[in-house]
């Protein structure tokens, strides 16, 4: 992990600072002839030597400088332990991540559900190269130290910062391939915006959600995510358990319903112990419903499933590998994952 400093003008190194974890990305990305595209090449000096004056002191460190395609799960536990270390630093005033869009929900949901205090955690990104015409990876960045900086930020947990916006982790998803304005919260909106210039302009929070931070120890990458189509039959779930999945998220139908002929499935599943979540494939909206056919809420309630209770997919999925992990010391599985 490298790491470089920098300070304002006539600030002291014991004054409190916003830390900037880089970790690649199509913010860090340049056009590449050789490669034949755009690769990460910008590491923090130069995110540095881009922002405008009159912020506060900065210290970065670069985590790592990859595509978010290429994350593992021991990324993201190497950047939820860096993250973790700065917030519980007493000099440490909030903490900003630079990261590729195509994962950076999962990370911030990770950081929002592990990492405890009340110091703002703020994750930002770019859709477009540094080398693109309308690079918008700047921009993004001084918004997200501003809101990091922030004292009304506090207390928010892990937001995401693009365009201007804030948004919850817990809400966040991205919405398009390419537009960037991608990152939007479906059914509930921004918690908050960033206005105006440098200096003089604000940061703006209109609304807080509660928080709870689960106990963390580890990921069970032993997870499976399995999304419903229509006419599907049970066989990646059947293939999930013979491999041993120790949890399977269903990103179900509507409001949370299966086809009858996955009940069978799901109920081995159950009896193997296997924990099983129900999400829904619909952008937003709550995981329930007041039918009383087979397959439906009800159905799946009676045999012991979880619901994912407004998270996506790939949220629950991340939920259920902390809930999981824990369970190997606390023995709960369900009263962790209602609470």
């Amino acid at each position: 992990m490298n790491q470089s400093l920098i300070s304002n003008p006539g600030s002291s190194t014991a004054s409190r600072y916003v830390a900037v974890l880089t970790t690649g990305g199509t913010i860090a990305m340049r056009h590449d002839a050789a490669s034949g595209g755009a690769i990460p090449t910008l590491g923090a000096r130069d995110f540095l030597a881009a922002l405008p004056s009159g912020l506060p002191e900065l210290r970065t460190e670069e985590v790592v400088n990859l595509p978010s395609s290429h994350f593992t799960l021991g990324t993201l536990r190497t950047i939820r332990e860096r993250v973790t270390a700065l917030a519980a630093d007493t000099r440490v005033a909030g903490v900003v991540v630079t990261h590729g869009t195509d994962t950076l929900e999962e990370t911030a949901y990770l950081l929002d559900l592990t990492v405890p205090g009340e110091k703002p955690i703020v994750l930002t990104g770019a859709m477009r190269a540094a080398s693109d015409v309308g690079y918008e990876g700047t921009a993004n960045l001084l918004a997200a130290v501003r809101v990091a900086a922030a004292p009304q930020a506090r207390g928010l947990g892990a937001v995401v910062v693009l365009n201007d916006e804030i948004h919850a982790a817990r809400h966040v998803t991205k919405m398009h391939t390419l537009s960037p304005a991608t990152f939007q919260s479906p059914g509930w909106g921004a918690v908050g915006r960033v206005e105006g210039p440098v200096p003089g302009g604000g940061v703006i929070v209109e609304r807080r959600l509660d928080r709870r931070v689960l106990p963390w120890h580890g990921l069970e990458p032993n997870v499976a995510l399995i999304k419903l189509v229509v006419g599907a039959e049970p066989a990646l779930l059947e293939d999930a358990l013979a491999r041993g999945a120790l949890g399977v998220v269903i990103g179900a139908l509507g409001g949370g319903r299966v086809p009858p002929w996955w009940l069978p499935a799901i109920e081995r599943a159950r009896a193997q112990g296997v924990a099983v979540v129900i999400a829904s494939r619909c952008p937003s909206g709550r995981v329930w419903d007041a039918y009383g056919y087979l397959g439906a809420y009800r159905t799946l309630a009676e045999m012991g499933c979880l619901f994912a209770e407004g998270l996506n997919g790939q949220k629950a999925r991340v939920k259920l590998m902390v809930v999981l992990a824990a369970a190997r010391v606390t023995g709960e599985v369900a009263e962790s994952w209602n609470e």
